[in-house]
């Protein structure tokens, strides 16, 4: 592509691109009516259950589980948010994550398939049930719920970011009438919330096959036929280097990192690390995870869902391609929105109908996510606040509605999110949700493997790291604007280093969890009667003995259930 091109492309940033949005709108329909008929996938008798709606029944086989977890963790923040911290800032604050997802899988592999053995004997749908049942601790289990569920927001919220910016570089979204500004975006938040309602997991569960085979397409096309037109790899990393090496004139400095340089290798490895350990701790992750049909099929995905890490390699290098190309990605505001930069680089460089599809591409992969995480988050309150703490006596059916209603609740906020937040800053979103849930890893994954570590030492600490990561990333201010929560790196204390705020909290939490257990211990106190065996963390779907569990359980209407559905009393065995 020349740069006379580059630069007439570049200045074309407004009116509605008709072809593309033909396309991408048909795929939203496809998707939409898939959506809706999923209902007869895995078919039910009801779906008047969290263990039907919310976890698809337990019944997913290996492919299905692939296309879920696959759906679930690439998502618009891989196809919008990745590529567009590249093309801005470099390699420290967007190529992170692909170190961080092949660091990923092995922790998935090892504790993943014991959380599942041991939902799977007792019934657990969330890791707060978990919590509940091994230490009997409602104030324990609500920590971990309540985190879940915050942290829930912002990750929808990007979600409806990518939504937003496909639908911005289409030429849809402008004028100043607020409401008909984002009549798009409203359009296909209902259409999101009205088959999630309906068809509960078994909806993304479906579209997830759509979205995978689009976002492998697109992606296969862009990196084979793009360099090509730009002068090769050679000419696409020497302009990333040279944008990256240049001043930026607000803050004086390099605009971001080639290469991570001096001093930046501890942000690059905690972002990294943190960032792994914090992803499986999120509710969406862990109801694709145990909607599988069995033990070995959480260790199947593990094994391949790394093919998903080579993907998201090549998406990220798409946002130094579009500098390359000369991408300007400008809004319908007339501002400069590095959220844009992908898909205003597949309109510049394609011809339209091929745009629609890479368009339509990065609007599912945000409806797959978005659903789940809706779900995951309804699930939580569903079971660990009004049941728990609201309505002890609610039947499977109560629970449901409640969930359903809830996952509505869930994307309205989501959507508020996006409608009055700086979408400069949806990474940022996603990793202070991140921070949060990171500082449950010690109460759900230690104790996946021992009860040493005492429940109130558990919860000081959780509640320690909270505080700390919150504050932390409070104080982080935006180099441009001035705003908190401008990023998720600050001094890690000892060593004067910039590094992840998620990982120095963690490391505190469990630090403090440690010595209050130490002091618990001595002084004797309860810590709280464990429901779970052994056995438990190592039981499969067809064992004699989980199926003598289901026969026990089957005469109140909820198979998997307590006798009374109130997880954490069940005597123990």
């Amino acid at each position: 592509m020349s740069p006379q091109v580059a630069v007439l492309a570049a200045e074309d940033t407004s009116g509605i691109n008709g072809v593309a949005l033909s396309v991408l709108i048909a795929l939203f329909a496809l998707v939409t009516v898939a959506g809706f008929m999923a209902t007869r996938f895995k078919q039910a008798d009801s779906l008047e259950s969290l263990e039907e709606w919310g976890l698809g029944g337990r019944k997913f086989g290996t492919w299905i589980t692939w296309f879920l977890l696959g759906g679930d963790l690439y998502t618009a923040y891989t196809f919008v948010a990745v590529p567009a911290a590249m093309f801005a800032l470099g390699s420290v604050a967007g190529f992170f994550a692909v170190p961080y997802t092949i660091v990923l899988y092995p922790i998935i592999f090892i504790f993943m398939a014991r959380l599942w053995s041991v939902s799977h004997r007792h019934g657990y749908v969330t890791t707060a049930d978990f919590v509940r049942g091994r230490y009997d601790d409602r104030g324990l289990s609500l920590a971990v719920a309540v985190t879940g569920f915050v942290a829930t927001m912002p990750y929808i919220a990007l979600q409806l970011v990518g939504i937003q910016a496909v639908l911005e570089v289409a030429g849809l979204g402008g004028g100043d009438n607020i409401v008909a500004k984002d009549a798009p975006l409203f359009i296909a938040f209902a259409l999101l919330a009205a088959y999630t309602y309906s068809s509960g997991l078994r909806a993304p569960a479906v579209i997830a096959f759509v979205k995978d085979i689009l976002i492998y397409l697109v992606i296969i096309v862009a990196i084979v036929y793009l360099p090509g037109q730009v002068g090769g790899w050679e000419a696409i990393f020497g302009a990333a280097e040279d944008k990256m090496a240049a001043t930026n004139e607000a803050t004086g400095k390099p605009n971001g990192a080639f290469i991570p340089g001096t001093g930046q290798g501890w942000a690059y490895a905690t972002l990294a690390l943190g960032s792994a350990l914090a992803l499986f701790m999120y509710p969406h992750s862990i109801t694709a995870s145990l909607s599988s049909s069995s033990r070995n099929t959480i260790r199947r995905n593990a094994a391949i869902l790394p093919a998903y890490s080579f993907v998201l390699g090549l998406l990220a290098l798409l946002g130094w391609v579009a500098i390359a190309a000369g991408t300007q990605p400008i809004g319908l505001d007339g501002e400069p929105n590095a959220q844009l930069v992908i898909p205003q680089l597949f309109e510049d460089m394609f011809p339209a109908w091929f745009a629609g599809v890479a368009f339509a591409a990065i609007a599912i992969g945000a409806l797959v996510p978005a659903a789940i995480m809706s779900i995951a988050a309804a699930n939580t309150f569903s079971r660990n606040i009004y049941k728990e703490w609201l309505k002890k006596d609610a039947t499977p059916a109560q629970e449901a509605k409640v969930s359903k209603l809830m996952s509505l609740l869930v994307k309205a906020f989501a959507l508020i999110f996006v409608l009055t937040l700086d979408k400069q800053n949806a990474i940022n979103f996603q990793l202070l949700g991140g921070i949060w849930m990171l500082q449950t890893f010690p109460v759900i994954v230690f104790s996946l493997f021992t009860r040493w570590f005492h429940r109130h030492g558990l919860l000081v600490g959780w509640a320690v790291g909270m505080v700390y990561g919150t504050v932390g990333a409070y104080n982080v201010k935006n180099p441009v604007t001035g705003k908190a929560f401008g990023g998720s790196l600050d001094n890690i204390p000892g060593i004067g280093e910039m590094g992840y705020i998620a990982l120095t909290a963690f490391v505190i939490n469990v630090v403090i969890a440690a010595a209050l257990t130490v002091a618990l211990n001595a002084l004797k106190v309860s810590n709280g009667r464990d429901e779970t065996i052994p056995f438990d963390y190592f039981a499969d779907a067809d064992d004699p003995r989980v199926q003598k569990d289901l026969a026990d359980h089957a005469h109140h209407g909820d198979p998997y259930g307590d006798p009374d559905d109130i997880p954490g009393n069940a005597p123990a065995r």
